[in-house]
């Protein structure tokens, strides 16, 4: 079922904290960790850029950039299954990000409310 889209709105960033600070990688992408903000579940993981991550400040709604198709992507612009911001944290590193958010719908593109539902060992 595919939902509405959430309303936007403008995240707060502590005063000292600037964007460009965080560590990108050589291609200027930085891994963002997915969590439900309720009871912690790992949702997913994919990249973002300075600007996926300036249009997820901007909007309150998850953004990526997207290495396989070159591109940007707002979580549930096509499925419906947004991601609403809670809180952002950074690592001691300061080059991987962990967002603690509210899912609507599911996570993974196949239907599973997380993407990590296959177990190894």
């Amino acid at each position: 079922m595919r939902e509405e889209r959430p309303q936007t709105r403008k995240l707060t960033v502590k005063d000292e904290f600037d964007v460009k600070d965080l560590k990108y990688d050589a291609n200027g992408l930085i891994p963002a960790i997915i969590q439900d903000a309720d009871n912690g579940q790992v949702l997913m993981m994919a990249y973002m850029n300075e600007k996926s991550l300036r249009r997820t400040l901007e909007t309150g709604l998850c953004n990526y950039w997207s290495r396989s198709r070159n591109t940007f992507w707002l979580k549930g612009e096509t499925s419906g299954h947004f991601q609403e911001v809670e809180n952002i944290y950074y690592d001691c590193d300061r080059d991987t990000l962990l967002f603690k958010v509210r899912q609507i719908g599911v996570a993974c593109h196949t239907g599973e409310r997380t993407c990590f539902y296959k177990r190894l060992v």
